[in-house]
């Protein structure tokens, strides 16, 4: 294990990063409940926003995938497996597997729909008459992350592909009547600077999580950050040492989480206090309702407790909600505090 770690190259510790907690929530709690539906992360350029991905990505713990599928199949989830070994496991054959690190995909901005989808051979299908599947980013990035630096200016089309397939969990290719379906569950994780331009509404309402990035001010801080960027960049090995227990913590309270994800409940009271706010802030359609108590959720399971609480909710649910808040293209994103006014009026 030590010696693959060496070959690859270094990533910085999650648990080294200063400050930008409501990126660091938001990436924790998708990585316990993926169906809260991805983040979006926008803010000021050089705030740490890839580092930050990159580094929970490397935290999370190996996933148990079977031996040549290139879907990253789970060998006893129906939902996150192929059609090929759902065919191998019904025919009574034994399936090998082994565990490789959560697939972390980039999506670089000039990509098309065939490398996001992937493509099928025609002629070896028509000729040789096998589905010939070439498969896409969307097939690598199943059970792992999908990252888009600068997801405001990928094509609007690309957009609402990746956001149908995190969504519904799976990617359908179908060209010339050959149709290849695939399981595709990631976390989708946006970043952009909003002084490119903000996505559209429509499909700002289909991230489910919403965090502001802003510049440290505080000199202490940012030589602090500055400090530890020089320390690990000069020994990447001995930081990573370093924060090595801190890192292990994180990770075990992660898997505790998404094994108790399942258990936590949420009162019918405190149900009613989400939709309320909800409904006062004039959000569309139920997606807010949803994302939040999910994420409420995820956050008490994270918090290692049964029975969500008040306090859960206010920790989530400006996140899950201002960004779903703009009615005209042309309006800035609230920064918060109009959702806190009114989760103050509604909840205290």
């Amino acid at each position: 294990m030590n010696i693959t770690q060496n070959q690859t190259r270094p990533v910085f510790p999650f648990t080294a990063i200063v400050g930008q907690e409501e990126m660091k929530l938001s990436l924790v709690l998708n990585v316990i409940d993926p169906q809260i539906g991805g983040v979006m992360i926008m803010g000021d350029r050089g705030t740490g926003k890839s580092t930050t991905i990159r580094a929970i990505a490397d935290l999370l713990p190996e996933i148990e995938v079977v031996v040549d599928d290139i879907f990253n199949s789970h060998p006893s989830d129906y939902n996150l497996m192929s059609d090929l070994v759902k065919q191998q496991i019904q025919k009574g054959k034994t399936i090998s597997t082994y565990f490789v690190k959560v697939p972390m995909i980039d999506l670089p901005l000039g990509a098309t729909e065939d490398r996001l989808c992937g493509t099928i051979d025609i002629e070896k299908a028509l000729n040789q008459g096998i589905k010939a599947f070439e498969p896409g980013l969307l097939a690598k990035a199943n059970r792992g992350i999908l990252y888009v630096d600068e997801v405001n200016l990928l094509d609007d089309h690309l957009v609402d592909i990746l956001l149908d397939s995190a969504a519904s969990g799976w990617n359908t290719v179908e060209r010339e009547g050959i149709s290849v379906r695939h399981p595709s569950r990631f976390v989708l994780v946006g970043s952009g600077n909003p002084e490119e331009g903000e996505l559209r509404p429509q499909l700002l309402d289909r991230f489910g999580m919403h965090a502001e990035i802003r510049t440290v001010k505080d000199p202490s801080l940012r030589v602090q950050i500055v400090e530890q960027r020089a320390k690990f960049d000069q020994d990447p090995y001995s930081c990573i040492q370093e924060f090595q227990e801190k890192q292990n913590q994180l990770k075990s309270t992660i898997i505790l989480a998404q094994d108790k994800l399942s258990k936590v409940n949420i009162d019918y009271d405190l149900k009613v206090k989400i939709s309320q706010i909800c409904g006062i802030l004039n959000v569309d359609g139920l997606r807010g309702d949803i994302v939040t108590n999910r994420a409420a959720k995820a956050f008490a399971a994270y918090q290692n407790k049964d029975e969500v609480s008040l306090e859960d909710i206010k920790a989530v649910i400006t996140l899950c909600l201002r960004h779903r808040l703009r009615k005209d293209p042309l309006d800035t994103i609230d920064s918060g505090t109009k959702v806190n006014q009114v989760v103050n009026d509604i909840l205290n």
